[in-house]
Formats: structure tokens, C-alpha cells, sequence
């Protein structure tokens, strides 16, 4: 294994937003009327706009206004985060500990940069990073693999170097096609068998990714 490089995704791998990404999007599509569930918001998890307004007029109708509920969730979400703090999810800090130094580190997240500044400063992981990638730095989100490539690429490295590290099918997706080696950190939901075909490991916890890189050199 030649593993020089790790690329992290942010939401519902590092911190513990996914819940409140769903609690949200629930409650903004409520506000316009539509009765989102949970199943909506885990199919679009991780997935660009251009792949999530079709999917998800196709459940609701063209009525459903994406950019505007999209903004009122970001809007109640920022609200309760100022509020409440983000968690990070278990084994962050020990993992980065251990990578440093070690291995080029990036972050590959459809969030914009803007916010996920704020969010990675706010729980202090900011500074391990070598390299930012936001899904507007690239033409095509996730599960398209732009945004993979770009940040093997801004870390000097071809992306069968670079192992990824996601919580979501669609971002799993997206590592695969670009030819990472993925592996799943499972949050809101266990890979089904074509996400489970694409990995290069499951773990239970960050920290269990140190026993696979240590094992697998």
C-alpha cells in the first residue's frame, strides 16, 4: 500500500451535523409547505444542487423552491449552531493527532468555504488541514469525482495515493470514481451492497481508521 495522502469530508464524518443537516431541511421545507422526511434529506446527502433540485422536484414537484428552502436551512441551522456549538464526532482529534506529520491532509466537502471555516475553526481541527476543497472550487459535486480530484491534485498527489473518508454513499461514489480508496465511516446510515462494493474499508469510528492505516501499510 502507498498511501501518502488522506482526504476528509466534513459533515457527518468529522462533525456531528448530519442530524441537524436533516432536523433542518425538515423544518425549512415545512416552512414551504412540503413534508420532507428524513429518507429525502439521507438521498441527498452530500449530492450538488444541479443533482439534488431534479431529485427532489421529482418527489415534491417543480413547485419545490431548493435554493430558497436550501437558504432557510442554512439560515435556522447557523442560528442553533451560534447557540449550541458543533460536535465533533469521536476519534477526530486522536486520528488528526495521528496523521500529522505523517501524511498530507485535506478536506473535500460540499460545504462552502465560508462556513466551513467557521465550523472546523470552531471545534479547532482548522489548522491540521494542508488543503480546503469546496464543492463551488469545481464544476461538478459530489458523486461526480471533480472535487476528489482537485484535492488529490492540490496535494501533489495521484488519487490512488489518496484515501477518502466519508460517511455518505454519494461522497463514497464520488471517491470511487475518482479513484481513491474510500473508506466508510457510517453515520446516519450502513452502506447498502453497491456502496458496500466500492470500499476500501469500513470503520465504526474515526479512531478505528487508525488500525486500518496502521494495518494495511
Amino acid at each position: 500500500m502507498n498511501i501518502k495522502g488522506i482526504i476528509f469530508d466534513m459533515d457527518g464524518l468529522m462533525l456531528d451535523t448530519e442530524k441537524l443537516l436533516t432536523r433542518f431541511w425538515i423544518k425549512a421545507a415545512g416552512e414551504y409547505g412540503f413534508d420532507m422526511k428524513m429518507e429525502h434529506v439521507l438521498g441527498i446527502r452530500s449530492l450538488a444542487a444541479k443533482y439534488a433540485i431534479p431529485k427532489l422536484q421529482s418527489i415534491f414537484g417543480e413547485d419545490f423552491d431548493y435554493r430558497a428552502i436550501r437558504s432557510r436551512r442554512i439560515e435556522l441551522m447557523n442560528d442553533y449552531i451560534k447557540e449550541n456549538g458543533i460536535e465533533k464526532k469521536k476519534g477526530l482529534d486522536e486520528l488528526l493527532e495521528f496523521l500529522k506529520g505523517k501524511f498530507s491532509i485535506s478536506v473535500a466537502t460540499a460545504t462552502d468555504y465560508e462556513r466551513t471555516e467557521m465550523y472546523l475553526k470552531k471545534v479547532g481541527v482548522f489548522d491540521y488541514f494542508d488543503k480546503i476543497i469546496c464543492g463551488p472550487m469545481v464544476e461538478n459535486g459530489k458523486p461526480a469525482p471533480d472535487i476528489y480530484l482537485k484535492a488529490a491534485e492540490e496535494l501533489g498527489l495521484p488519487p490512488e495515493e489518496c484515501v477518502a473518508l466519508e460517511d455518505s454513499p454519494n461522497g463514497i461514489l464520488s471517491a470511487y470514481r475518482a479513484g481513491c480508496k474510500p473508506i466508510m465511516v457510517p453515520d446516519l446510515s450502513q452502506p447498502d451492497e453497491e456502496t458496500a462494493s466500492m470500499l476500501y474499508a469500513k470503520a465504526d469510528s474515526l479512531s478505528d481508521v487508525i488500525d486500518i492505516l496502521s494495518s494495511r501499510k
